[in-house]
């Protein structure tokens, strides 16, 4: 799948999940809920213990049927070394032009983190395929429709501040979809090996998404 390609599905479904977790083995089970609820979309971060070998197994088990990108990407070696393990995409919480050179070399999408306008404006013109608006929670749904007002062709995914419920009132906002971790991965419903309550919570943020592109 091709930078533009994974774009367009990430923006069809609506959502990328956030994955940051100690346990490989849970995670696997984790990546397995979420996809089930509906989101193909999984970002493994690279704050998880051995997330190169993470992405790199779910790459080559799964890496048909789930876009598995990485997150937390600090410089454009860790991205480089992320696309080698099997990576689809790129997400960051900062803005670096090597990191979107690094994977536009290898036709996949790059997402930086940015917060002001102009962070947002000039990682779009260096060919940032989506701008992450990190963290999303300190300006809140009313600086989305800001930014979008001048600049209404950008591409702008939230982290931060979304919740199962009103993951559809960020689209409203102006995001094109949304980046949620904390909100899906109930860590009660993990230490308990209750699966089936994420693919449920998956399933409750689709249907907010849903709800929102209806109106």
């Amino acid at each position: 799948m091709n930078r533009f390609d994974l774009v367009q599905r990430v923006i069809e479904v609506g959502a990328v999940s956030v994955i940051r977790m100690g346990d490989s083995e849970k995670l696997k089970r984790v990546v397995d809920a979420i996809y089930e609820g509906g989101i193909p979309a999984i970002e493994i971060t690279m704050t998880t213990p051995n997330a190169l070998k993470v992405i790199e197994e779910i790459a080559r088990t799964k890496g048909d049927i789930i876009n598995i990108g990485v997150g937390s990407v600090l410089d454009a070696e860790t991205a480089r070394m992320a696309i080698n393990a099997g990576a689809q995409y790129i997400i960051s919480p900062i803005f670096k032009k090597e990191i979107i050179e690094m994977g536009h070399r290898y036709n996949l999408a790059v997402m930086p983190g940015c917060f002001t306008p102009t962070e947002i404006f000039e990682a779009h013109e260096l060919g940032a395929d989506i701008v992450k608006v990190f963290p999303a929670d300190a300006v809140g749904m009313s600086y989305f429709k800001g930014i979008k007002a001048p600049m209404p062709h950008l591409n702008l995914m939230p982290t931060g501040g979304v919740s199962l419920d009103n993951a559809g009132d960020w689209l409203l906002a102006g995001a094109c979809a949304v980046g949620v971790g904390s909100a899906l991965l109930d860590k009660k419903a993990i230490a308990e090996g209750n699966f089936k309550q994420l693919t449920e919570n998956a399933r409750r943020l689709l249907q907010s998404i849903a709800e929102a592109r209806s109106k």
